[in-house]
């Protein structure tokens, strides 16, 4: 369900170039930011890289892109 919101000029000016560089509408980047700041709040010991590589292990499943993990070892 989408739900209008009124957000500051100001934000959504921060927002634009980095949705430009992530190639996201203005409204999925802010999306973005919400969900990765909602699990970083749920997760404070975790560092914010590991939580932005989870959400992404997350899509990626979502889409069924399944890569076999390798303990140690890096794929090139």
């Amino acid at each position: 369900m989408a739900t209008a919101l009124k957000l500051s000029d100001e934000l959504i000016e921060l927002t634009k170039p980095h949705a430009v560089a992530n190639h996201r509408s203005v409204p999925k980047q802010i999306e973005y930011w919400a969900r990765l700041g909602k699990a970083a709040e749920d997760n404070p010991e975790l560092p914010i890289q590991l939580i932005k590589n989870t959400l992404l292990a997350v899509a990626e499943t979502d889409v069924e892109i399944l890569l076999e993990y390798h303990v140690g070892t890096v794929e090139r």
